[in-house]
């Protein structure tokens, strides 16, 4: 007789999780983070941040950070406010230059698998595992820094982008899921690690400084998707201006959660 199956233990979530990668195809190179970077940054200015009440617990005046894929130094900010010292691991010049100056907070130009940096205490990863493929080795690389704890801050639910929803309205079908928390946990207890989980749910409105920025930045997004007449009307007719010029898109709220865990000894 063959012996019973486990349908998550006998899986293969590493597959899954490259699958789940390369069927969305996400932009991953640098340029596209680069003529993105003044936006996303002025995007993020007045967004909720949730991801410092959740790992309030865990920080410590003394204690030290790496935080992989640091973009504009959102999270890497707020975590140096509250740390001792944080390292940011950013490869795109174009963010990298969006960083905040702190007297506490190096910045590395360097993708995370060529990252040459010391250990820390905690090794943050927020929103950025969704553009990466080969995934155990990524993680392991977070384990192998990480003297305490490795956090990772992601989606549990489809993202909420002005750009995700244009794009199935032009191209009359659901782009492929990213990756979410479930993926991540059950790939985690597959490879026997024995992650917390704390899931959140916040509001998130993107701004842009004015039409024509928003325009360009959501046609970067969607690229051969793109069309002109039908996308500049879709906009028009779901951003709400404001009297400074100002463009908003309410996205809603989204279900985050962070994964945290002690490496292996």
């Amino acid at each position: 007789m063959d012996p019973v199956q486990d349908p998550l233990r006998d899986f293969d979530w590493a597959a899954h999780w490259r699958r789940l990668v390369e069927a969305r195809a996400a932009p991953q190179d640098g340029a596209f983070w680069d003529r993105r970077a003044a936006s996303f940054a002025f995007s993020m200015e007045k967004q909720e941040n949730p991801l410092v009440e959740l790992l309030a617990p865990f920080l410590e005046p003394h204690k030290t950070l790496i935080d992989v894929g640091a973009g504009t130094g959102r999270q890497a900010v707020a975590m140096a406010d509250r740390l001792d010292w944080v390292t940011a691991v950013e490869p795109s010049e174009g963010m990298r230059g969006q960083i905040p100056s702190r007297s506490n907070l190096t910045v590395v130009a360097s993708t995370w698998e060529e990252a040459d940096v010391a250990p820390a205490d905690f090794v943050l990863m927020s929103h950025v595992l969704y553009f990466v493929a080969d995934i155990v080795p990524f993680l392991d690389k977070g384990e192998a820094h990480a003297r305490e704890r490795v956090f990772v801050f992601m989606r549990d639910a489809p993202h909420v982008l002005a750009s995700s929803r244009l794009r199935e309205e032009l191209s009359g079908e659901p782009r492929p899921r990213e990756p979410w928390v479930y993926d991540l946990v059950s790939l985690l207890r597959w490879r026997g690690r024995h992650p917390d989980v704390a899931m959140t749910r916040y509001p998130v409105v993107f701004r842009w400084r004015d039409f024509e920025t928003a325009v360009a930045d959501v046609h970067d997004q969607l690229g051969e998707v793109w069309q002109e007449a039908a996308g500049r009307a879709w906009l028009e007719g779901h951003l709400q201006r404001e009297p400074d010029g100002t463009c908003l898109y309410d996205g809603g709220a989204v279900t985050s959660g962070v994964v945290h865990w002690q490496p292996p000894a």
